[in-house]
């Protein structure tokens, strides 16, 4: 074989892209190659027409001598708005081999000039309908169409949550759209092919109108009309015909309009319908409306209007329950058998007026009663009146719940069949891109809560919880998970979109909301405020955003200007509100921070986005402001030296999540922070070897120990299934993460209604280190996008056998995985073509190494290998590799295991046991250590290798000492 092909060919991270709103859209794709250390060496890319002629190309790239694959920036002549265009990539690597063209693909633009909107805002008449109607508005169009439709699109969005329906039928599967933006800044508009909906003759469009995030209470004050008093629809449908003509619908004063079967609906609340009210055809060509009442036009703003960025939210998933029961309440419940957002399908035989009421929550109490107590005002409930003609099929258009229970009331017959429910998975829609799996089950089971904490608070915003009064797109919780967040899913478009606002929402001063969109008030939280800064900068890592990164440059910047002009002094952070680390279990009695200074984490966070300031300016090539926030950054690092450590690496705060960010953010001097590092050590195994860490600290936690030598107390931290730890809530059942350590306390009861989510992916962010670290699957920050792999798996505890993530990159898919048998290791990875990657192999030498069964050293791919004291380092090619090699250093995992800290000088019996098995240690080269190191130096020194059972007989004396 000799495969070399391009595939997954994108524009703008999607394929076949309709609306665009880019004027130079970007491109790429993904090799395939058969041949390991594939590197591109030229592209060519061809834009062409609608027809796809590319021999008359709009714009040919011609052959470019790169490796460039991914944001290949269009650069032809100015794109048409509403207009398709087809374009395939061909490619050249190293080897000389050259591509065939790629598939076709498409991309097609939107409205790209400001003065293209013909259409009108509407809502209905209000002398026929109160605005202020609860009820959900239908609108509707009736219009003639003549023969040769060629092509059809609408534009559409509204003030408000809507679906658009033509001639009978729902135009997309989309949820909840335009999706919540800052609605005074920018709407998003969509565009839908509608071509095989339409038909000469007499047709019709549909608005189905509610409040969604726009008119509803969002926010801690439960106040309407957040963004405006009334509903709008806004619509335009262009027809093309096969002799060249177009014509428009607009929506206009001449529309028609009732109010809906959707009684009310809201996004706390839920919604009631009732299906008597419903008329069929409504939406139809043929539907007789005379009796509703005309539409108006709203003076409201176009200059407003995006097109769509972030991808839609949907239905992604359904899933039925897995049981129904009755409580010791005499409630009757259905157990969905996991925590989920979304909402439920019923389908039910009723007589006329048959009332059914869908209520939602995340938990039974300890009584085994379904508990509501954690939704605060939010009531989480669907009420469906039966419209008494045969089978009737019903779930809710305008709200989401959060939920793993529903208690069904009126349902005919008592008790509710499972056949007659589904759970359908709401959010936005996007791709999944990560896996992890280890050999133990309860890890496994943690990764699954991460992933369905990130589904259920992903919809359309990156929100803190999906079932009370807030569903908030809190600026802390989304930087401290991001990089878990694109790891498991492809967030580009999502974070787009949500970045846009963030800047848009951004103070003249520099300040940070704490909630983007703002509905909350309040900003400018260390933390907090820094995603205006750790989200670009990620995105870019993730996905070599240039362009976004460029465009949120001027907002980064801001924040950190806002930062340094707080206060007496320009390098310290001491002044104005910060929730601190929020939720520390270190609190004071009923707090809610914990006991780190805020001054310290608020400095430590100057000097952490500082650094990244740096690192974009460089990155985007403004070489002044490299060099100011590069000072700025040594300056704050030098203040919090001098307020917050000691000379000698004493730190001044006695708390986990100080010793944390004092290290993950590369405070301390070098010199001092092994000082550090075990003071947070020993931090934690006083504590029994849990954690005290809040949001702030937890993200951080298990990196830093894994990063400083202590990763055996990071994976025990991981392990640890009593309270507080990551594997305590799933030995109490839980199917998502939980806000606090002990939502659900060891005796049943429940943490305090006020705060109590089930469902609340801060602390999923250990995600991260699971994959970067027990995996070992990372990226070299100094290439974007996974262009340049790192894989440095961490193994030597006996804790878990294997583990394995698999990462979907902007070059293609990346593994990385082990497993450990005794003293025999296996590492398999695998780099996608165009990228490369460098491997540490830890206790590894190159006399034993094999790959794919024969020595590394005859093995296609592999640049170049070295070893030192602690492995083998390796830089390879694309390809997939399978290393083994046998680790039988004894010290480390004696170290790991035991946490031994004696010196064996001080510990005749630890010595001992140590002269017995190995009595070479204490002759040669290793007399140097002895009388001045403790087993964990020898242990890092790596020079020992022995049988696993001399191994097992070590571990065994030294656990009976």
């Amino acid at each position: 074989m000799n495969e070399f092909r391009v595939a997954d060919v994108a524009c703008e991270y999607r394929t076949n892209p309709l609306g665009l709103g880019t004027a130079a859209p970007r491109f790429g794709w993904r090799l395939v190659s058969d041949r390991r250390g594939t590197l591109q060496q030229a592209y060519r890319i061809v834009v062409a027409g609608a027809d796809g002629r590319f021999e008359s190309p709009v714009w040919d790239s011609g052959v470019r001598e790169s490796d460039t694959s991914i944001q290949v920036e269009y650069a032809g002549p100015a794109l048409q708005s509403r207009t398709r265009y087809t374009f395939r990539v061909k490619a050249w690597d190293t080897a000389g081999r050259e591509s065939d063209w790629s598939d076709a693909a498409s991309f097609e633009t939107a409205m790209l000039g400001a003065g293209e909107w013909q259409a009108s805002w509407i809502t209905p008449n209000a002398a026929g309908i109160d605005p202020q109607a609860e009820a959900a508005f239908l609108l509707r169009k009736r219009f003639e169409l003549k023969d040769g439709i060629v092509s059809a699109r609408v534009y559409a969005t509204a003030a408000g949550a809507y679906e658009l329906y033509a001639n009978g039928r729902r135009v997309s599967e989309d949820v909840l759209a335009p999706g919540w933006t800052s609605y005074q800044y920018r709407i998003q508009y969509q565009t839908y092919d509608v071509t095989d909906f339409l038909q000469a003759g007499a047709n019709a469009l549909g608005v189905h109108l509610g409040d969604g995030w726009y008119r509803g209470g969002m926010g801690f004050e439960g106040r309407n009309f957040r963004y405006g008093e009334r509903r709008a629809a806004l619509i335009q449908l262009h027809v093309r015909y096969d002799d060249g003509t177009e014509e428009i619908v607009v929506s206009d004063p001449s529309w028609r309009c009732r109010t809906s079967p959707v009684l009310y609906a809201s996004i706390y609340h839920g919604e009631s319908y009732d299906a008597r009210l419903e008329c069929g055809g409504w939406s139809e060509g043929g539907f007789e409306d005379a009796d509703w009442t005309a539409a108006e036009a709203l003076d409201l703003p176009m200059n407003v209007l995006v097109p769509q960025e972030n991808v839609p939210t949907r239905v992604t998933e359904t899933i039925r329950p897995v049981s129904a029961f009755v409580t010791p309440a005499g409630d009757h419940v259905l157990d969905m058998g996991q925590n989920m957002v979304g909402r439920v399908r019923m389908t039910v035989q009723a007589a006329a007026g048959t009332r059914i009421e869908l209520r939602h929550a995340e938990v039974l109490d300890r009584d085994g009663n379904i508990y509501f107590g954690n939704l605060r005002p939010a009531k989480q409930t669907a009420v469906y009146t039966a419209r008494g003609e045969g089978t009737e099929t019903y779930a809710p258009r305008f709200t989401f719940m959060g939920f793993r229970y529903v208690k069904v009331e009126g349902y005919p017959g008592g008790a509710p069949p499972l056949d007659a429910f589904v759970g359908e998975v709401i959010h936005s829609d996007m791709e999944p891109t990560g896996s992890f799996v280890t050999s133990d089950e309860r890890v496994n089971r943690l990764q699954s809560n991460i992933l369905w904490g990130q589904r259920g608070n992903f919809v359309d915003v990156p929100t803190d919880c999906p079932q009370r009064d807030e569903r908030l797109g809190w600026t802390g919780d989304a930087q401290v998970f991001i990089s878990t967040a694109l790891f498991n899913f492809h967030g580009g478009p999502f974070f787009t979109k949500w970045l846009r606002d963030l800047r848009a929402e951004q103070h003249p001063d520099g300040g940070v909301p704490f909630v983007v969109p703002d509905v909350a008030g309040g900003a400018s939280s260390a933390a907090w405020g820094d995603a205006a800064v750790v989200c670009p900068w990620t995105v870019y890592q993730y996905y070599g955003d240039r362009r976004l990164l460029a465009e949120q440059y001027g907002s980064m910047k801001a924040w950190v200007d806002y930062i340094r002009a707080q206060g007496d002094d320009e390098f310290l952070w001491n002044t104005g509100f910060h929730f601190g680390d929020w939720l520390g279990l270190d609190a004071k009695e009923d707090s809610y921070v914990g006991a780190t200074p805020r001054e310290l984490i608020a400095t430590a966070y100057y000097a952490y986005s500082s650094r990244l300031v740096r690192d974009a300016a460089k990155a985007l090539g403004h070489r002044e402001d490299e060099e100011k926030y590069g000072e700025l950054h040594r300056q704050v690092v030098r203040a919090f030296r001098e307020e917050f450590l000691t000379a000698t690496g004493r730190v001044a705060a006695p708390t986990q999540t100080a010793h944390v960010l004092t290290l993950m953010f590369e405070l301390a001097d070098e010199s001092v922070r092994p000082r550090v590092a075990k003071d947070l050590n020993d931090l934690i195994v006083e504590n029994g070897y849990h954690l005290t860490t809040g949001f702030v600290g937890t993200p951080y936690l298990c990196f830093v120990l894994s990063n400083h030598g202590y990763h055996d107390t990071a994976v025990r931290l991981l392990l640890q299934d009593s309270y507080p730890g990551w594997l305590y809530s799933v030995s109490k059942g839980a199917t998502t993460i939980w806000e606090h350590w002990d939502s659900i306390k060891p005796d049943g009861s429940f943490w305090s209604d006020d705060m109590n989510s089930f469902n609340h992916y801060a602390y999923g962010a250990i995600g991260d280190w699971l994959y970067r670290k027990v995996a070992g699957l990372d990226m070299d920050p100094a290439v974007p996008a996974f262009k340049r792999v790192r894989i440095a798996p961490q193994f030597g505890t006996k804790s878990l056998s294997f583990a394995s993530a698999a990462h979907l990159s902007p070059y293609g898919r990346i593994e990385s995985g082990w497993k450990v048998d005794g003293p025999r290791i296996e590492v398999m990875v695998t780099i996608p073509p165009n990228a490369a990657a460098d491997i540490e192999l830890k206790g590894a030498t190159l006399s034993e190494l094999s790959e794919g069964g024969r020595s590394w050293d005859a093995a296609e791919g592999i640049y170049s290998a070295a070893e030192h004291a602690g492995g083998v380092s390796l830089t390879v090619g694309s390809g997939s590799y399978s290393f083994r090699y046998e680790n039988a250093d004894l010290f480390r995992v004696v170290y790991s295991e035991q946490s031994v800290l004696c010196d064996v000088l001080n510990d005749e019996a630890a010595a001992e046991v140590l002269r017995k098995h190995l009595p070479h240690l204490f002759e040669g080269p290793m007399l140097k250590f002895m009388g001045t190191s403790t087993l964990k130096q020898i242990a890092e020194n790596g020079l020992t290798r022995v049988s696993s059972g001399v191994m097992d007989a070590v571990l065994a004396e030294l656990a009976a000492l």
